[in-house]
């Protein structure tokens, strides 16, 4: 992890640090916010005295905002104190449908149009006054709709030059579903982060009998698209890899997608072996358990089913009956999108808190600092494997 030594003998703070949960993240952000007022509070105190560190050290630096609505579901963003000369870092869930609103009379559950344009009233009230703006939205947005296939909206291109128009400098999210929708803001900052290393640290914590060697573990991706996401697994735990490959029918579109015909497998045998697959989003959650199924056929042992971002649309019953059945073992997401108390009660499931990980960014970036070792965990993977294997985790 960052030096912090380093942070303050070698660089000085963009700005005075101040974060903006929204609504749909006032949890993450309240954790985010706790790890950096911990750690600025222990860091020598010799160096609060230079005028460049004013507001270094604080009780919180989170900023009060608001987006109070009228009666005909309009709404506006209110800024509550001063960001003037602030390095201002968003946090947003576009997914956070448990967030809800009145719209004449009725109640309306926030899709994630309504936390976008939340998003761009706050950065509106900001008015320019922040000496800089971040933006860290896990989900990123309209990113399955991330290229043009026939006569379609590029959304989540559109969205991004939007969010830079209006004075946006960096944007942060996690496991974009193609990184290579950056190509449409290329003179400003993006980055998708991994979230492997909590992955597999989880995973050690919770399950103690893995044994990770080529004879008894492979990561599995369940389709074409998350090959790479696989390979990186695979290579850092020194482990083979297979994917799926969907066969679909596209004579016909079913809920905006062509339907899968089969899953094709491309691989050694995992006869026996645990099986671990990743990908980048649980939505429905049909496609994964489709695979963890052929997967039974062929004989694996335990099947761990991991993604970033759990959305569970379709609810929990099939992924019930799918670990009743003995075809699933684990369910893996991180917190970076809204969790249901359902799916938090659920003995099967690993939860990957990722609220320190963001609160390492953003006190690395308040610097001016590098993020590289931070967007590659292989060190920090290696470290926790040989602690697992020695018994120390």
């Amino acid at each position: 992890m960052p030096n912090e030594e380093i942070f303050l003998k070698e660089s000085t703070p963009v700005g005075t640090l101040g974060i903006i949960p929204l609504e749909s993240c006032k949890e993450l952000g309240a954790k985010v916010n706790n790890y950096l007022v911990k750690w600025r509070d222990e860091r020598d105190p010799e160096h609060y005295d230079h005028i460049t560190l004013a507001g270094y050290k604080s009780d919180s630096y989170i900023v009060k905002a608001a987006v109070p609505r009228f009666g005909s579901g309009e709404a506006k963003g209110s800024i509550l104190q001063s960001v003037r000369g602030l390095d201002i870092f968003l946090i947003v869930d576009v997914t956070n449908y448990s967030l809800t609103y009145s719209l004449c009379g009725q109640t309306n559950h926030m899709s994630p149009d309504d936390h976008f344009a939340d998003l761009k009233r706050i950065i509106a009230a900001i008015e320019g006054k922040a000496k800089r703006i971040t933006v860290i939205m896990p989900f990123l947005y309209e990113s399955r709709q991330h290229k043009r296939s026939s006569r379609e909206s590029l959304d989540c291109a559109i969205a991004l030059q939007e969010l830079i128009s209006m004075g946006v400098d960096n944007i942060i999210t996690f496991d974009a579903h193609d990184p290579r929708v950056q190509n449409a803001i290329p003179l400003h900052g993006f980055e998708t982060v991994q979230p492997a290393y909590q992955f597999i640290k989880n995973i050690l914590k919770n399950v103690r009998d893995l044994q990770i060697d080529n004879d008894h573990l492979m990561i599995i991706s369940p389709d074409e698209g998350g090959t790479n996401r696989a390979v990186y697994m695979a290579g850092v735990l020194g482990v083979d890899m297979g994917m799926f490959y969907k066969r679909r029918d596209y004579s016909q579109i079913v809920d905006g997608r062509n339907p899968i015909v089969a899953h094709e497998f491309l691989g050694t045998s995992v006869e026996g072996k645990d099986v671990i697959i990743v990908d980048d989003m649980i939505s429905s959650g049909e496609s994964m358990i489709d695979v963890a199924t052929e997967l039974k056929k062929r004989k694996a042992n335990r099947i761990f089913v991991v993604a970033t971002f759990g959305l569970f649309t379709n609810g929990l019953d099939k992924f019930d009956k799918a670990v009743e059945d003995g075809i699933i073992y684990r369910v893996v997401t991180t917190n970076l999108t809204y969790q249901t108390p359902e799916l938090l009660s659920k003995p099967y499931y690993i939860n990957c808190d990722m609220s320190k990980y963001i609160a390492y960014i953003i006190d690395t970036l308040n610097h001016d600092c590098s993020i590289s070792s931070l967007l590659d965990p292989y060190e920090r993977i290696h470290k926790v494997v040989n602690r697992y294997k020695a018994g120390e985790l």
